[in-house]
């Protein structure tokens, strides 16, 4: 599938953050309802005074209420609208976004990148306390507050049978013709000074709750209420399971993306659109 930018336009890098909480996700919805892509499109038409929206795409599309640090997306602009904007439109942009949204860069991208085909990797955060007196006030709307101690080691411990390529169809909400086979190539928890404890979740994409879904049943584990083989022997199952709770969105934040070298980007977009089997899976 080409990938190639139009004649006349130039494709722009955005790198970006916001607070979800306010946000019913990333994409724009018929029904109206509030959304990061909606109001940085509004924002670009409206500081380049075009009459047309400019679509973007996006790194990783986020749920309603999750949060990014590191998001990153992309726009093709008609080159005469990028080339007398371009030193104005960062600027411009922090004028007119609202303060839960900021882009922090606007680049023209190399050759063969693609915002969400060319990254190799997309790194979270899931952040949660277990504190007894719950979740400081000043945090409250970034992390999940937990009502049972857990054993970081334990969750580690779980994590393990995680790791790599596999069909995650067990912790992921499935979606019409979509492969659910993901490489999982880090989980792991770290609990700070302050008590709060930080699962780092890096693949090279994830699948509809993935990452929410595996909190979610490692927390079982955490907190002595789920054996540490039990996560294993649910990716293996392949099957939904309703026991896997889906835990809120607050505490999880798309912290960065990954992009190989230019030079590869392009052969990265074209092989992130195959669509992926395990080894030794039948066609059918």
């Amino acid at each position: 599938m080409s990938d190639e930018v139009a004649p006349g336009y130039v494709r722009v890098r955005l790198d970006l953050s916001y607070d979800g909480k306010d946000f019913s996700g990333w994409a724009k919805q018929r029904e109206g309802q509030r959304t990061v892509q909606a109001e940085l499109e509004d924002a670009i038409r409206t500081v380049t005074r075009s009459k047309e929206t400019y679509e973007l795409t996006v790194a990783g599309r986020t749920d309603a209420g999750v949060h990014a640090r590191g998001q990153v997306a992309h726009v093709d602009l008609p080159a005469e609208v990028w080339a007398e904007h371009e030193e104005k439109l960062l600027r411009r942009l922090a004028g007119r976004l609202p303060h839960d949204v900021r882009v922090w860069q606007v680049a023209e991208a190399p050759a063969g990148f693609n915002a969400r085909f060319s990254a190799i990797w997309r790194r979270y955060a899931y952040r949660v306390t277990d504190h007894h007196g719950g979740v400081d006030p000043l945090l409250r709307g970034h992390v999940l507050w937990h009502d049972w101690p857990l054993d970081v080691d334990a969750m580690n411990a779980a994590s393990k049978a995680l790791i790599g390529e596999h069909d995650f169809a067990a912790y992921c909400k499935r979606r019409e013709g979509a492969t659910t086979i993901r490489t999982l190539q880090q989980l792991s928890w770290e609990r700070d000074a302050s008590g709060v404890i930080t699962a780092t979740v890096r693949a090279d994409a994830f699948c509809h709750n993935m990452v929410r879904s595996l909190v979610g049943a490692l927390l079982f584990v955490g907190d002595g209420h789920r054996p540490v083989e039990w996560p294993g022997k649910v990716l293996a199952a392949r099957v939904r399971d309703s026991a896997v709770h889906v835990v809120r969105p607050h505490g999880l934040t798309l912290e960065e993306v990954g992009y190989p070298a230019d030079s590869e980007l392009a052969a990265r977009n074209l092989a992130a659109r195959n669509r992926r089997t395990l080894p030794g899976a039948g066609c059918c």
